[in-house]
Parts: C-alpha cells; structure tokens; sequence
C-alpha cells in the first residue's frame, strides 16, 4: 500500500493546499494526478498494491477513482461534513471510496476531528470521533470504517494516547450505541477483510 504525496507536490500528484506562513489548508480542486501519476496508480493496481488517498488533494482522489477499478484505502482521513480540514473526505467520496469496497481510517489528530473556535482547548476527544463513526457510517456504511490513528504523527493531547489504550474506543462505540458486530469491524474486521480481498 502506498499514498501518492504527503504534504508537498511531487511528481505524480498534488495535496490539498497549504498556507505554509498562515498554517491555513484549503482543498485542490484543480491540480490532480500528473501523468506519471496516472502511470503510477494504473501500474500499482496492475501490480497488487493498494492506493491510498489520504493526503491527496481533492481533484487527485477524483483521478485515482476515475482511473483504476479496485477498491482504494484512505488510510488516516476523517468526514469533512463534521470537520471542515481539507484533509478530511467529502460525503461523495466517502460514498465512492464505500462503493468500491475500500476502507477509511479514522483519524485521531484533533484538526481533523473537530473545527475548533479560537482560544478553544485543542483536543483529541473520543467524542468527536463518534460524531465522525456515526456520519460515515450514514453515508458509506459500518463496512467501509477502520481505525487510522496517526499516533506516529500527531502531537496532540489524546484521549487514546497509544495502542495501549484502544479499548477506551471500544468502550465509546458501545456507550455510542454501535453493535458488537459493528465495533469489532470497525476496530479490525473491515481492514482485515480489505486486505485478505486485496493481498491474499
């Protein structure tokens, strides 16, 4: 499995844009997948490899689906519809990304949980997680939901601050009113399931 840029252009695609003075992000709806982009996708699917479009812009992720056919990972990338970080996914591809059979992982970095007012505390709630869980799950269904922590990326201040403490996750999506079948796909089912279809 492989994303196709982290925060800056590179050769095959472009991310969502950054305000590297302001810090500010705003969606790239016009510069997608570069044509040894296109190349790259079209050989990795060829190959067995598995897309992931998490970090890529908005018009890449549109080019990634337009031109391959399995199904694709957005690996670490939260519902835009509760938070608006760009880095988040718009409720059409959450639905594309479902209908394929991919999977997406929630994200636990707290600027893409929640739009946070100034001054307010910045934090990485389980509560804004749920609020993420329960609009993915209307929009693609329970199927397409997994776990994308980020822990090797994120300095925040964590309600779940490592593997260790998973079950606190657990714990909400029951409190949350989520099904044991639904919290065991979420926590591991779907992914593994992704990945026996894709690399088994």
């Amino acid at each position: 499995m492989m994303t196709l840029t982290w925060n800056f252009e590179n050769e095959l695609a472009s991310p969502n844009r950054i305000d590297w003075q302001t810090g500010v992000c705003t969606p790239e709806t016009e510069r997608g997948l570069k044509p040894r982009g296109i190349e790259f996708v079209e050989e990795m699917e060829r190959l067995g490899m598995i897309v992931d479009v998490s970090h890529l812009g908005d018009a890449g992720i549109r080019d990634v689906l337009a031109h391959t056919r399995k199904p694709i990972a957005a690996s670490h990338s939260n519902a835009r519809a509760v938070c608006s970080h760009p880095r988040n996914l718009t409720d059409d591809m959450i639905r594309a990304i479902a209908d394929r059979g991919g999977v997406i992982g929630i994200n636990f970095c707290a600027a893409f949980l929640r739009d946070f007012a100034p001054g307010e505390e910045r934090m990485s709630r389980i509560s804004y997680m749920m609020e993420h869980l329960r609009h993915m799950k209307q929009v693609g269904g329970i199927g397409c939901i997994g776990l994308g922590t980020d822990f090797d990326g994120i300095d925040d201040e964590l309600e779940i601050p490592g593997a260790d403490s998973m079950q606190r996750f657990a714990g909400a999506m029951e409190r949350a009113g989520f099904t044991v079948g639904e919290i065991e796909a979420v926590c591991y089912k779907n992914v593994l399931n992704f990945y026996r279809e894709l690399l088994g």
